[in-house]
């Protein structure tokens, strides 16, 4: 029986979407086949071992994972032997990332699970990165001739005063220049973060700065994008050295935009279909563009890519890439690759295998060549 690490909580502002998340992957994890391990990170971003007894009590389709710190059970990360629990080793055959948002999602954790040589779940750190960071994300479907919604992004270096504070005066020439390129209503958001979190919807030119200041909260960089009138479609894909995409899902918010609380707290806060209904050959055009979107990124093992389908041309527009969405009860991700026949238990089976595969892969790799 392989030993799974399962990673949960964070230091992101989707902390507690990601206790949610672990829930569901802990309570359905093959326990033929596998066996969980729980390490909670606190939002201060200290490792603890959990107990496991507990964790499955807390498991479940609705269930919240907590995260207790005690310092005997503190983890510890060693660049080539893994992750040791107090002074013993933690012995562990992959690690599975439950992490959103900054510190989980971006390439930090991959990058310090390579350095300890422990084989883990979804995308490498050059397509977590890219995948987190929206701006750089675009501009790589861009250069691959992929349509995607335009966007303006602004720094908070060029927002900021002689004294490093925030200016109206200069944001207010931000949205003046931006007033140029498009259109209002805006949706201004954070360049590096998920789950909607520090997302505004701008409708006048009075909202602009406090949306600013919202978004440079969560990340030195926004961007602004026009809001798009349309349908929202989702598309799950899973793989690594071939692409599966599943049948596009469909997400109507009741909440005005699909928000953090439309995602995760509120059970009615948005409608989702799936699958979406389209004809089918829209659904393999966006499923088409979906595989496309993920090789662009460098994207490994899974993610769920975003899509406006305008309303009045009928055409596929890219938002957003997410390499590691949410899996509670009420997310797309899992609902969509059920529809396409890879159930939720399956489905956590087959990624664990890819990280596995890609770990064998790249052991057989040599880096000297002297």
């Amino acid at each position: 029986m392989r030993r799974v690490g399962i990673l949960f909580g964070g230091r992101s502002g989707e902390h507690d979407v990601s206790l949610r998340s672990a829930a569901s992957v802990v309570h359905r994890l093959d326990r033929q086949e596998f066996e969980p391990v729980p390490i909670g990170i606190t939002r201060g971003g200290a490792w603890f071992a959990q107990d496991t007894t507990r964790i499955e009590t807390e498991a479940g389709e609705q269930g919240v994972l907590s995260i207790e710190e005690n310092e005997h059970m503190r983890v510890s990360v060693y660049p080539s032997r893994g992750l040791s629990s107090g002074s013993s080793p933690l012995a562990l055959d992959v690690v599975f990332p439950v992490l959103h948002g900054s510190f989980g999602e971006d390439g930090t954790v991959q990058g310090l699970l390579e350095v300890a040589e422990l084989p883990y779940v979804g995308a490498g750190v050059l397509g977590s990165a890219l995948g987190m960071d929206k701006e750089i994300a675009k501009r790589a479907w861009q250069q691959a001739g992929l349509p995607t919604v335009s966007f303006e992004t602004l720094r908070r270096e060029d927002l900021v005063d002689e004294t490093d504070v925030l200016d109206d005066t200069r944001i207010a020439a931000a949205m003046k220049r931006i007033e140029e390129t498009i259109a209002m209503p805006w949706f201004v958001k954070p360049g590096r973060a998920g789950s909607s979190v520090g997302v505004t919807r701008v409708e006048t030119p009075q909202t602009f700065a406090e949306a600013v200041r919202a978004a440079l909260s969560f990340d030195t960089k926004l961007l602004v994008e026009p809001e798009v009138q349309g349908r929202e479609i989702e598309v799950s894909v899973v793989g690594t050295e071939s692409v599966r995409t599943f049948p596009p899902g469909e997400i109507r918010p009741t909440h005005g935009f699909y928000s953090y609380e439309a995602k995760y707290i509120d059970p009615d806060g948005a409608a989702l279909f799936v699958p979406a209904e389209l004809p089918a050959e829209t659904s393999r055009h966006i499923r088409s563009l979906a595989a496309k979107a993920y090789r662009a990124v460098d994207c490994e093992g899974f993610a769920r890519i975003d899509f406006f389908l305008e309303s009045h041309s009928g055409a596929p527009q890219l938002n957003e890439i997410n390499t590691i969405p949410g899996f509670t009860s009420i997310s797309m991700f899992p609902k969509l690759c059920e529809e396409g026949e890879l159930p939720y238990d399956a489905l956590l089976s087959e990624l664990i295998r890819l990280a596995l595969r890609r770990a064998k892969i790249k052991s057989a790799l040599s880096y000297q060549w002297l």
